[in-house]
């Protein structure tokens, strides 16, 4: 064994001054010397291996300064160093590893952290700022996907069609939101939705368990009130984060991948409490502005409450009520507006009759 090996490189990790060293091995430690001065001595079993340069054997010891250390280039006092000192990469992958699952948790909690703090927060703060004619861009870039999900088709009867434009119409004559598009589709599912940009959604199966117009008047006018306090457009930036709204700003309008998740983020998601209630309230502003009572929407919502369909089997995808949660608060609100004055009728006999049909084909 060699014990005095010149030419090694040794920093104490308090000051940045390079020192040049005799190293000394041994029966248990590796000491350290700077001339005849001694400087530290490292036992063996404490002494661990850094990442260096090739052609570099870096030390540094186990409990002492992590800025500390000891480069040794003499291959033959390398070879020493590791027959002497058995655990030289040990602390080190216990350290990686250490590191790793660090920085892999750090890493969850920071995405738990944005799903359920900020980005409800930013969805909050963009909403108002994003222009309504960007918005309606949105809403046709998930439009498809969304009638994929629901596998259904718009239905198209001409006397139905024309009864669905007059409902919406007279819904829209009471601070209705500018530009509302309503369609009816096709599917099994008890459901109605509001896309951002407008587009509103009632799906046929809920027209079947509707007993009267103002069931139905009741739950477009509560989609409205989605569409007209943008709620379609805030949960689209939660499911889709700030990332994805900057694809969309920089041209990628169809957000490929991404459109899918957000469509079925649309369909899936619960509106919030909040939103609900303020949907809710609009309405109820609308329905009794114009002479009609909200609590019908109430008596619908009971209705549709078992969570099946027409058959007795279990709904596939979300319908109405785990989309917009259905509270005792919220059922007491709505059948407490009553209008002082029954106003006129949404619809005839006949029109309500030919809206119940507008998915008929001959």
């Amino acid at each position: 064994m060699r014990s005095n090996m010149t030419g090694a490189v040794f920093y104490d990790g308090e000051r940045a001054r390079r020192r040049t060293v005799s190293v000394t091995i041994g029966t248990s430690a590796l000491d350290i010397h700077e001339g005849s001065d001694w400087v530290a001595s490292w036992p063996f079993g404490e002494i661990r291996r850094r990442d260096a340069p090739e052609g570099i054997l870096r030390l540094t010891r186990e409990g002492a300064s992590s800025l500390a250390r000891l480069d040794v280039a003499d291959e033959e006092m390398q070879a020493i160093i590791r027959r002497n000192c058995r655990q030289l990469g040990e602390s080190l992958q216990r350290e990686r590893t250490g590191r790793i699952l660090f920085w892999s948790a750090a890493a969850a909690c920071s995405i738990l952290l944005c799903v359920f703090f900020l980005l409800p927060i930013l969805a909050e703060r963009l909403t108002p700022l994003i222009p309504h004619s960007y918005e309606r861009r949105l809403g046709t870039a998930v439009d498809n996907q969304v009638r994929t999900i629901f596998s259904g088709r718009i239905c198209e009867e001409p006397r139905g069609l024309a009864a669905l434009r007059g409902l919406t119409g007279r819904l829209q004559s009471e601070h209705g939101p500018a530009e509302v598009d309503v369609a009816v589709l096709d599917s099994r599912i008890p459901n109605a939705i509001a896309l951002p940009g407008g587009r509103i959604y009632l799906f046929k199966a809920l027209l079947d368990k509707a007993e009267s117009v103002d069931e139905i008047a009741g739950v477009l006018a509560h989609e409205m009130g989605h569409v007209a306090h943008r709620d379609g457009l805030r949960k689209m930036i939660q499911a889709g984060g700030t990332s994805y709204l900057l694809g969309l700003l920089l041209g990628d309008v169809t957000g490929g991948g991404a459109i899918v998740i957000v469509s079925r983020y649309l369909v899936d998601s619960a509106h919030s409490r909040e939103a609900e209630t303020a949907a809710d309230d609009y309405a109820g502003r609308t329905m009794l502005a114009l002479g009609r009572p909200a609590h019908p929407m109430a008596l619908l919502l009971r209705r549709i409450e078992t969570g099946r369909d027409e058959d007795g089997n279990d709904f596939r995808v979300p319908a109405f009520l785990s989309t917009h949660p259905l509270t005792d608060e919220r059922l007491k609100a709505l059948e407490k507006q009553i209008p002082s004055r029954p106003g006129e009728p949404l619809l005839s006999h006949e029109q309500w009759r030919a809206l119940k049909e507008i998915c008929k084909t001959t």
